[in-house]
């Protein structure tokens, strides 16, 4: 197991009684702090991923957040090999902190990113040139930040005589299985969003699993899938606001990260109030030395944004956080 480090050089790791009010300070930052924000706030109320949050030695003057990993898996299953990133967008001065930080983070080597805002990504980009090339996968961030429950309350019917349930454990196989992303995640996240955040499934008359929908344990609404042959019942829209109201209802957010050419799910979650916040990039950093090799090993780290079954779109390499919703209409 690697050693958890209490502090790097420009950044030391957060005590737990510190997160609230990290949390309250990431809050005046919104919605440029979303997909942070809740992170910290899915970790703290429901524990389900493991993250370690560094913050700047003189937080929060110099207000940048770090959280390892960045992903649940990367290629050498490394606690430092991946982090995630956020720091006000009118302070990004602050991101030289970031660029010198040689104990957290080995720049020598590849090092995988989560979505970051691309504020952020583009003062990395502006000092990572001279160490190596960045590979980048777009996605936008779609949230509702002042959800109207009244518009959810309306009777979903759905079709066929089919109903609605929250997911059990058994399911977590069929879901991974029929993940478009499934190389990048592990079987045991589905199993443990099912255990402890709001996942529905919409079971045929035949009590076969036609559609679902989960929380992650990063905040957002991700993974909605349909299988082809019960697409065109309403099935994602059904879910999508079952889920948007029970999401709310607990605390949260609700958000999504949708490809920038994905039109069906912009319009789906455009139905149910989802404004567009701010574009985000989920990154590859790799040395020049290295920019020719191979890549290995799978990542992690659930997508948002996920394409249909049988239509998957390539992504890069090994990159995780939030794979592509195809909305279902």
């Amino acid at each position: 197991m690697e050693e958890l480090l209490p502090e790097g050089k420009n950044f030391r790791l957060v005590e737990e009684s510190e997160l609230p009010e990290i949390i309250d300070f990431l809050g005046k930052f919104l919605p440029d702090s979303l997909k942070f924000h809740q992170t910290l706030k899915t970790f703290v109320n429901d524990r389900v991923w493991d993250f370690h949050f560094y913050v700047t030695k003189n937080w929060p003057e110099q207000a940048v957040i770090l959280h390892f990993p960045g992903m649940t898996r990367t290629p050498n299953n490394k606690l430092y090999e991946s982090f995630c990133v956020f720091c006000p967008c009118d302070h990004l001065d602050d991101l030289t902190l970031l660029e010198s930080e040689d104990v957290l983070i080995d720049w020598t080597q590849p090092i995988y990113l989560n979505f970051t805002h691309s504020r952020i990504m583009v003062r990395i980009e502006e000092f990572y040139a001279k160490i190596g090339t960045i590979e980048k996968l777009y996605g936008d961030v779609y949230g509702l930040v002042q959800p109207h429950l009244e518009e959810m309350e309306s009777e979903l019917v759905i079709a066929d005589q089919a109903e609605m349930c929250q997911l059990r454990k058994e399911h977590a196989q069929i879901i991974h299985d029929l993940y478009p992303a499934n190389q990048m995640e592990c079987i045991e996240i589905f199993e443990k969003l099912i255990e402890k955040l709001p996942c529905f499934g919409i079971f045929s008359a035949q009590g076969d699993l036609a559609a679902w929908m989960v929380q992650s344990y990063y905040g957002a609404m991700f993974s909605m899938q349909t299988r082809p042959e019960y697409r065109r019942k309403g099935y994602g829209i059904i879910l999508a606001k079952h889920l948007t109201k029970l999401v709310t209802q607990r605390g949260y957010l609700p958000y999504v990260v949708i490809r920038p050419e994905n039109d069906a799910s912009k319009s789906l979650y455009g139905k149910l109030g989802f404004k567009k916040h701010f574009e985000t990039i989920r990154a590859i950093l790799r040395p020049y030395e290295m920019a020719g090799e191979p890549q290995g090993g799978g990542g992690g780290g659930g997508a948002e944004d996920e394409p249909a079954l049988g239509q998957e779109q390539p992504l890069i390499g090994t990159l995780n956080g939030d794979v592509e919703i195809k909305g279902d209409q």
